[in-house]
């Protein structure tokens, strides 16, 4: 099959989808089936050197003050411009739209151009995401269902509503699958009648780098000083700061390094201003992190309601590290191998006071060598293998009409 991704960001930018991306593309291609990836090219200085013959990088603008992450616009200069790219390559079977916003508008609109059937996979649940970042995100999402009805009128009659499920309704309202990465947030998409039936299909970690990085790690965790790591982009859906001001009052005698990078970095570093046993790591390459989640003895996350699957603590799971978990949905698919705090649904001091208690218990049950273990059984169902084979189960289904 030659299969091709639309994404909102360049595959080379930080982010969890794109990790699961581009794991997806290279077992796929191990299976022998073509990718070709379009998304917004990437700008700013990590963007030298980027040229991959499997993608199409679109004219674009960044769109962060560090030229991170860019937007392509949806329209008629853009579809001449992605179809004069793929007259070069070979004929295209199915399109898998993996875009919340100008990549998801530019991959339908494609996909109906050419009568090409679309698996499309939600990534984001896009009102809570902008409620963490505007206290205005009402009408943000009224003009993202205005500018989405626009951008897709041509498919057909647009999906009426102005809230974050109406949204997500249109979007997928030209596929003939739609995936999500967690039960929780198939389910969420299935009783907002986004799509039914959702095919729940996990991101995965790298088969290789999982086994290279448990053959560098200790064979047992001993007993003693706890480690625990945090990993993020840095912005307030993620709960950063709320769990740095809960690690200070825990007063914990714990190590804890913070991986990532973000707009709240400056914030962070002043809340443990003075703490020599935490540390700022910066952004590190996916087999750098993943060596430091399987090195610590806790992988702490934070956000609540956003995470459409939280890969970091499956990450975790599959090298044996336990989870902090803030979520009670995560903590759910989890299933065990976690300390999971409560107030999740209570006020932000409420979880502030149920992360400091959970931190404490986490730090003791680690002292005292008796942290839980996690589930053999996410270990395994978490290798990008079985969910690229789970895929394409569903891209098959979908061709055969």
């Amino acid at each position: 099959m030659h299969i091709v991704f639309f994404g909102d960001q360049h595959l080379d930018s930080l982010g969890g989808a794109q990790v699961s991306m581009r794991l997806q593309r290279e077992f796929l291609e191990r299976a022998g089936h073509t990718v070709t990836v379009v998304a917004p090219k990437m700008h700013g200085p990590r963007a030298s050197g980027l040229d991959d013959p499997s993608n199409v990088d679109l004219p674009s603008v960044p769109i962060t003050v560090d030229r991170e992450y860019s937007m392509s616009w949806p329209g008629r200069a853009t579809d001449r411009f992605v179809d004069r790219a793929m007259t070069h390559r070979p004929p295209v079977d199915l399109v898998h739209v993996q875009a919340d916003f100008w990549g998801a508008f530019i991959g339908h609109r494609y996909a109906a151009r050419h009568g090409v059937p679309v698996v499309h996979t939600m990534h984001n649940r896009v009102d809570v995401g902008i409620a963490a970042v505007t206290p205005l995100h009402r009408p943000v999402l009224s003009v993202l269902n205005v500018w989405r009805r626009s951008a897709l009128r041509a498919l057909g009659e647009p999906v009426g509503g102005s809230d974050g499920w109406a949204f997500l309704r249109g979007i997928a309202s030209g596929a003939s699958a739609v995936t999500a990465p967690s039960t929780h947030f198939a389910r969420r998409l299935e009783e907002n009648g986004v799509f039914s039936p959702v095919d729940v299909v996990w991101n995965g970690i790298d088969d290789d780098v999982r086994e290279q990085t448990l053959a560098g790690a200790p064979a047992e965790r001993a007993p003693g000083r706890p480690r625990f790591v945090w990993l993020g982009r840095m912005s307030p859906e993620k709960r950063l700061l709320p769990f740095l001001e809960a690690f200070v009052e825990s007063g914990v005698d714990a190590d804890l390094e913070i991986i990532g990078g973000g707009a709240q970095r400056a914030a962070a570093e002043k809340i443990v201003a003075g703490m020599p046993n935490v540390r700022f790591a910066g952004t590190l390459t996916y087999p750098q992190t993943l060596a430091r989640i399987a090195a610590a003895d806790a992988l702490v996350q934070t956000s609540i309601g956003f995470e459409t699957q939280g890969m970091t603590p499956f990450e975790a799971a599959t090298l044996g590290t336990p989870s902090v978990i803030s979520d009670p949905d995560i903590a759910a698919e989890l299933g065990g191998g976690l300390w999971a705090a409560p107030g999740a649904a209570g006020t932000e001091d409420q979880r502030r006071v149920g992360l400091v208690e959970t931190l404490r218990r986490a730090a003791s049950d680690i002292a005292a060598g008796s942290a839980p273990m996690p589930m053999r059984e996410v270990s395994e169902a978490f290798r990008q293998s079985s969910r690229t084979a789970a895929m394409i189960e569903v891209y098959e289904r979908v061709l055969a009409g």
